[in-house]
């Protein structure tokens, strides 16, 4: 059984994601060059959203912070949403 395409991006873009939250909370704690929180953003939006969820759950980042949690958070539901779609009209 070969493993569709999708599935090698997703852990590839969750893993990045993992790493670059793990990264920018390190840098949070040095006071030193942060990733922006739209590229984390970005980074759950493209397909790690579940990296980005792991990463604030080990790293303990950007969980207090109310608007990105929001803005994650939609990111997330639109996923679900296109997901259900896809299950609903393709198959």
């Amino acid at each position: 059984m070969q493993l569709p395409p999708i599935f090698f991006w997703l852990l590839f873009i969750n893993l990045v994601t993992l790493v670059v939250y793990g990264y920018d909370k390190f840098q949070a704690g040095r006071e030193g060059w942060r990733i922006s929180e739209h590229a984390l953003l970005l980074l759950a939006l493209i397909g790690g959203s579940i990296g980005a969820f792991a990463a604030m759950q080990i790293f303990r980042h950007k969980t207090r912070k109310s608007s990105f949690q929001f803005r994650f958070w939609g990111i997330v539901a639109l996923q679900l949403l296109f997901v259900v779609l896809y299950i609903v009209l393709v198959r």
